[in-house]
């Protein structure tokens, strides 16, 4: 269990980190989780190209070969998303589907990409219900700033799960706790009903013993 934990935290740490599931995997981690378990082949990450692929290769004692004119195919070139901000309503829901924080904005106001934060994903265009959003093409990064930029993506990306997490332990906590008190409020509000009822009923017991 040891050396697959470890395999799969080096391969985690060959990929772009874009997060963008074009690999099939919710994501860079679960995607190197299934290589290092022999669930994945090593040809699934477009924006990683023929570079992500050979490392991969290496690691896992693979041939690349066999891969290479697929993936040169189904390479796709850095870019950031682009919001027409004349067209955007402010539904949020490019916001939600971001899963490196790279767009700000508030409900029903006009929201916009940090550009030096996007990863190019795409993940927040088929929820787009205005077509307001569009993909830029950057330059080729270089081999340094590629790995500059995965590591900075990868920390966003856990930082934004530790944060939705906490979220939703206290949505759970304000959940139950509210349950509680509902439930607290029925018990009281049971019990004055019956002790109204008892009140009545010696009141009537009163007024026919007088």
């Amino acid at each position: 269990m040891k050396v697959t934990k470890v395999k799969a935290k080096q391969l985690d740490a060959i990929l772009p980190q874009t997060q963008c599931r074009e690999c099939g995997y919710n994501g860079c981690k679960p995607y190197a989780e299934a290589m290092a378990n022999g669930e994945a082949d090593i040809n699934l990450c477009p924006p990683g190209g023929v570079n992500t692929l050979q490392k991969l290769a290496d690691l896992l004692k693979r041939d690349a070969k066999p891969y290479i004119d697929q993936l040169k195919e189904k390479y796709r070139a850095p870019s950031i998303a682009i919001i027409d901000e004349n067209l955007c309503i402010g539904c949020v829901k490019c916001i939600k589907a971001c899963p490196i924080d790279a767009i700000v904005g508030a409900p029903k106001l006009m929201h916009t990409v940090i550009k030096a934060e996007c990863s190019g994903c795409e993940l927040c265009i088929p929820v787009c219900p205005m077509d307001c959003i569009q993909m830029e093409v950057l330059p080729e990064r270089s081999i340094d700033e590629q790995e500059i930029k995965s590591r900075h993506w990868r920390e966003r990306y856990d930082a934004r799960n530790t944060r939705l997490s906490k979220n939703e332990v206290i949505k759970q906590a304000r959940h139950e706790a509210a349950k509680l008190n509902k439930q607290e409020t029925e018990r009281k509000n049971k019990r004055a009903v019956i002790a109204a009822a008892i009140a009545r009923s010696k009141m009537k017991r009163n007024k026919s013993n007088e």
